[in-house]
C-alpha cells in the first residue's frame, strides 16, 4: 500500500497516536518530573518535584499543568497544596494499546519456500 492510500485508511493506530501525550512526553523537564514521580511512587508536591529539576518553581508548576492536562498526571488539592501523581494504569494502557496497534500494521512475514 502507497503512503497515500495508507493515510486515507482509518485503523486503530489512528485514535492511539494522541499528539497532546507525546507532545506533553516530549520535552526533557517533563521526562524528568515524570521520570521522579515514578521512582517516588507517591504523591509529590509541586516544591517536593522543583527540587528534582534545575528550573524554577513556576516553570515546574506549568510544567506539571501540561502534563495534567495530557492525562499523564492527577492534581490533588490538600490546603493550599496540590500533590502530583502518574496515572499508572491510563498511562501504561494507553502505551500497550498503541504498541499493539503498531504491531498489528506490521507487514506479514513471507514464508521463503524453495
Amino acid at each position: 500500500m502507497k503512503p497515500q492510500e495508507a493515510s486515507q485508511c482509518c485503523g486503530p493506530i489512528d485514535d492511539l497516536l494522541d499528539a497532546e501525550l507525546f507532545k506533553a512526553l516530549g520535552e526533557r523537564t517533563r521526562l524528568q518530573l515524570v521520570s521522579c514521580l515514578a521512582k517516588c511512587g507517591r504523591p509529590c508536591s509541586v516544591t517536593e518535584l522543583a527540587e528534582c529539576c534545575a528550573v524554577d518553581f513556576s516553570v515546574v508548576s506549568r510544567h506539571l499543568s501540561v502534563l495534567e492536562k495530557a492525562g499523564v498526571l492527577t492534581a490533588t488539592k490538600q490546603g493550599r497544596t496540590v500533590f502530583y501523581e502518574i496515572r499508572y494504569k491510563h498511562l501504561s494502557e494507553a502505551f500497550r494499546s498503541l504498541a499493539k496497534a503498531i504491531e498489528s500494521c506490521r507487514p506479514k512475514r513471507r514464508s521463503s519456500k524453495a
